[in-house]
């Protein structure tokens, strides 16, 4: 078996709701759709069976994705960390030294990091700076304009 995979109870939850959905919506929808292509005769030069197949394939290969990340899935309950410290699944609020600008992120595992919803990966390179630092605590991001200094400001664990 591969290695296991960091996931917040949360993230889990979306990736199994993602994947009935492709197996009880999306692939008895793509078979119809297939069916239905196949009804209008000459599949060499159909279209609609060429697209409907490809959908097929792109559902199965998704399919086949999450089921192995379930599989691998190494849940961890952020409630059950130490909270004075920075860990997976802690929500960090950090500030610009220089700007005085918050931000704040979630570090979550690589498959559930969505940076529109505050949600790094535990991969990034935020996230490994700011792992195991404690409130007062600063990091030092690097940038090609120059570095940038945060400081840890608030850690919670929701």
């Amino acid at each position: 078996m591969q290695d296991q995979i960091p996931i917040t109870p949360g993230g889990l939850k979306k990736i199994k709701a993602e994947l009935k959905h492709l197996k009880s919506v999306e692939k008895p929808n793509n078979i119809k759709d297939i069916e239905i292509a196949r009804a209008h005769g000459d599949l060499s030069e159909n279209a609609e069976y060429s697209a409907a197949k490809e959908r097929q394939s792109h559902i199965a290969g998704r399919i086949a994705e999450l089921e192995d990340l379930t599989a691998r899935a190494q849940v961890i309950d952020p409630s059950t960390l130490e909270h004075e410290k920075v860990y997976f699944g802690a929500t960090v609020s950090i500030e610009a030294v220089e700007s005085g600008e918050v931000q704040v992120y979630q570090i979550v595992g690589i498959h559930e990091s969505d940076v529109k919803e505050g949600k790094i990966s535990v991969e990034s390179p935020l996230a490994k700076r700011l792992l195991g630092k404690v409130e007062g605590e600063t990091v030092v991001m690097p940038r090609p304009t120059g570095a940038i200094e945060y400081e840890v400001i608030k850690i919670e664990y929701r």
